[in-house]
């Protein structure tokens, strides 16, 4: 029997547990946060299983929001912090390979840890610091491996999304797939293609942003779960040197991942845009992509080249530290060197110009004021009021 301190963030939650005990219910810290605790990391969310049903715990409590009462999740609000509690349940089938089509609410914590992804995450922790593992997680989290609770093919099965959840948790734990497990994820790795993209692009950020991102990927080539990826790309064509520039530095936003995937993948502009479209990335993360992707394209890079970049100067140098196309202190003092980084900051502006009796509004106000952008960025005028001015036949 293990015993264990319970860290802040439990004692915290404590008063949840003590009130569903004293009602004669079973509680437990369970999941994630408990493997986080023995692994010595910090806890992100602190989830609570309990023998109590739903419409028990809301008699206990004073301030409760259905959070997922279908399956038997609520939220206690009573102590300022919301914490999730969840019933124990059995689940049936899963005909979408995603969402079970029936919950059964039962008493037992066995029955509950059954349903598990992986034994890491299968452990519950009581309210005095005494360790539930039933099914040896403890000795695989010792061990470094990532193994399926019961029969891996029925895990993935139930939920294809674990598949991706095994190789992302091998990347931010660097741990290996133990073998079995790695098995089903093969036979099954044609099921993903019935997962929402939404889905697997979080899991594939997390994998990428991940502190041993290389033997994730890896992972992910070994699977054959590139090849259920979504974007129509040939992913296997960079599958190498992408394990190779991940061994060398770290990706740390998602904006950095999907503009290194782009540029990494060679694709064009409109290639770029049909790529990360399939991918339901957002706006601004395409936007970037697509400005990170032109400089990496551009043969000669001049102060206009950082100048279009200047705005997504972060995720350029997050993939420039990934993959050096140029050395990344030579970018940042192109970038720091810059005259102004927006048109915005240009000292003259079309209302002065107009002010001024210089032109009028209209197409030659747009390119004039586009010309001195250009040229401010090139240096060929300061940003100065009277220079700009004079720059445009003014006075100044």
């Amino acid at each position: 029997m293990t015993k264990m301190t319970l860290p802040p963030a439990f004692i915290d939650a404590l008063p949840v547990l003590e009130k569903i005990e004293a009602a004669g219910f079973e509680a437990y810290f369970v999941g994630g946060s408990v493997r986080d605790t023995l692994l010595g990391k910090p806890i992100h969310d602190v989830d609570i299983a309990t023998s109590a049903f739903p419409a028990e715990i809301k008699a206990l409590f004073d301030r409760t929001v259905d959070t997922g009462i279908q399956h038997g999740t609520v939220m206690i609000l009573d102590h300022g912090v919301g914490y999730e509690v969840t019933t124990f349940r059995t689940e049936s089938t899963y005909t979408d390979f995603r969402r079970p089509d029936d919950v059964t609410f039962v008493r037992e914590l066995r029955e509950d840890l059954k349903r598990r992804d992986f034994t890491i995450n299968a452990l519950a922790l009581r309210a005095d610091g005494e360790l539930v593992d039933l099914f040896d997680g403890q000795t695989d989290l010792a061990n470094g491996v990532i193994r399926a609770v019961g029969e891996a093919r029925e895990r993935f099965t139930e939920d294809a999304l674990r598949m991706m959840r095994a190789l992302r948790f091998s990347a931010q734990l660097d741990f290996a797939i133990e073998a079995q497990t790695q098995q089903a994820l093969q036979a099954l790795a044609p099921n993903l293609t019935r997962i929402s993209v939404e889905r697997i692009q979080v899991e594939l950020e997390k994998l990428l942003q991940a502190s041993s991102a290389k033997r994730g990927w890896q992972a992910l080539v070994v699977s054959g779960v590139l090849a259920y990826l979504p974007g129509n790309v040939d992913w296997l064509s960079v599958a190498d040197v992408i394990a190779a520039d991940l061994k060398q530095a770290r990706l740390t936003s998602v904006a950095g991942v999907w503009a290194y995937l782009v540029v990494r993948l060679g694709l064009t502009r409109a290639e770029i845009s049909d790529f990360l479209r399939a991918w339901k990335v957002s706006r601004a993360v395409l936007q970037t992509a697509q400005a990170v992707a032109d400089f990496y394209r551009t043969e000669q890079r001049d102060a206009w080249t950082y100048y279009l970049v200047a705005k997504d100067a972060a995720t350029l140098l997050e993939v420039l530290a990934v993959w050096p196309i140029v050395p990344i202190e030579v970018a940042k003092k192109q970038l720091a060197a810059l005259p102004i980084q927006d048109k915005a900051e240009l000292a003259l502006t079309g209302k002065d110009i107009i002010q001024a009796g210089v032109l009028q509004p209209g197409p030659q106000l747009g390119q004039t004021l586009a010309q001195l952008e250009t040229d401010v960025v090139l240096g060929k005028v300061a940003n100065d009021y009277d220079a700009l001015m004079a720059h445009v036949g003014g006075k100044g």
